[in-house]
């Protein structure tokens, strides 16, 4: 319950914190895109950097969950944060959620619920070696970096997309490097982890990520980019979790089937809601 809680509590963060901060980066310099400048114009912006402290908040509530939980459990979790995206968002624009905007909140909702329950994640099995560790990682990284290389030849709103996307993937190693530094630390010790890469690399892929995110949503509306972010981190995450750090799902027919279907209907509720009026539609 702890873990459920301080996932759902990450994604209510997040979900405020990323409305707050498109909400300012669509009033930064164009020239700024993709260049470290852009993050300190931002800096100069109240609700941008509001937004940043309830991004910190949900960052931290998710390391506590990660530290807790498997990577596969939590990451279903963390993408409900477009829900509470949709709320603030509405506040904003003062659009009524309607049919659409609640089919895709149950869509969300049950693909969460179907994947768990069909998958039953649980930790503890043996990691992976370091071949097949690289091999997951290297295809993580080097996929959000063949996308953000294709995003700069594209137009601004096709570009905010595959930013967000690229943004999703580095977030969700990022939580599976988050798990790995809290498992270092559950066996070597504090210390053991400061002579490690893997907290620095945390720390690097979040600064990184920041920049494509806020670069994507300086692009173009919110509805452009945070719905693919929404849905490739927790797909890489799984990925990564599974791929190196030992995590386990049930694999019969029946189960991957349903956790398959859980998956999509996550996407799907995502799309939905990233298509509803009350997201910001206009730079």
């Amino acid at each position: 319950m702890a873990v459920f809680l301080l996932a759902l509590g990450a994604a209510c963060c997040l979900g405020l914190g990323f409305v707050l901060q498109q909400h300012a980066a669509q009033r930064a310099p164009s020239g700024d895109l993709l260049r470290w400048r852009l993050l300190l114009d931002l800096m100069r912006m109240p609700d941008w950097l509001l937004g940043i402290g309830f991004m910190i908040a949900g960052q931290a509530l998710s390391a506590l969950a990660l530290s807790q939980g498997e990577v596969t459990l939590v990451e279903p979790l963390l993408a409900t944060n477009l829900v509470w995206a949709m709320l603030l968002a509405r506040r904003i624009t003062g659009t009524r959620l309607g049919r659409s905007g609640w089919i895709g909140v149950a869509m969300i909702a049950l693909g969460v619920t179907a994947f768990i329950a069909a998958g039953q994640p649980q930790g503890g099995g043996p990691g992976a070696g370091p071949l097949r560790h690289w091999l997951v990682f290297g295809t993580v990284s080097g996929l959000a970096l063949l996308l953000v290389s294709v995003a700069r030849h594209l137009p601004l709103f096709e570009e905010a997309t595959l930013l967000a996307l690229a943004a999703g993937l580095l977030y969700g190693l990022q939580d599976a490097l988050t798990r790995a530094t809290f498992d270092l630390i559950d066996e070597d010790g504090v210390t053991a982890a400061f002579v490690s890469w893997q907290p620095y690399t945390v720390i690097g892929i979040g600064v990184v990520g920041l920049l494509l995110v806020q670069s994507a949503f300086e692009a173009a509306p919110l509805r452009m980019s945070l719905p693919a972010l929404t849905a490739a981190q927790p797909l890489a995450g799984i990925a990564c979790a599974v791929g190196f750090l030992g995590d386990r799902v049930r694999i019969t027919p029946g189960a991957l089937a349903w956790q398959a279907a859980g998956l999509a209907a996550i996407v799907f509720g995502v799309v939905v809601l990233g298509r509803h009026p009350a997201l910001p539609g206009a730079k």
